[in-house]
């Protein structure tokens, strides 16, 4: 399920927590600073465990908030990694997973403090960073949507 939405303006403006967002086909969500930017070619929304935030504060003895990874849509209950090369739907919205969201420098350095360092955090993130995916279809997501894995037909 969605546990929490997030957007932010600009790449290096704080993010903000919104209950319900329009996302558009191929382009991402609207008002995200990356909406329209990849196109059709590339991912286009972000998604995270809120499993996996809970879990990097318990290792490593830190207090992240669900927005610190930077990701659009935190989830709990989903395993992210296992939706890479499927289509899912959330309500009416169609999505398909296109690659983990590995860490990046980015952050590991936001995340960085005097018990954890930058390779630590990225080493820590790793394969656990949540998932990149493109928007199929244009809708609207809110909080508490449920996730649905689309079955191919097999004709």
């Amino acid at each position: 399920m969605i546990q929490a939405i997030f957007v932010s303006k600009k790449s290096k403006q704080s993010q903000i927590g919104i209950d319900a967002v329009k996302v558009d086909a191929g382009k991402g969500i609207v008002g995200d600073r990356y909406y329209g930017k990849k196109g059709t070619d590339g991912p286009n929304i972000t998604f995270v465990e809120s499993e996996e935030i809970a879990a990097f504060n318990a290792n490593f003895a830190q207090n992240i908030g669900l927005s610190a990874t930077r990701r659009n849509i935190v989830t709990q209950g989903v395993r992210l990694n296992q939706l890479v090369g499927q289509e899912f739907s959330i309500g009416d919205v169609r999505f398909y997973g296109v690659e983990l969201c590995e860490p990046c420098g980015s952050l590991g350095k936001s995340l960085t403090n005097d018990s954890i360092s930058s390779p630590q955090v990225v080493r820590a993130w790793l394969h656990r960073g949540g998932l990149r995916a493109n928007v199929l279809s244009t809708g609207i997501l809110r909080t508490g949507m449920q996730f649905n894995l689309i079955q191919k037909s097999t004709k």
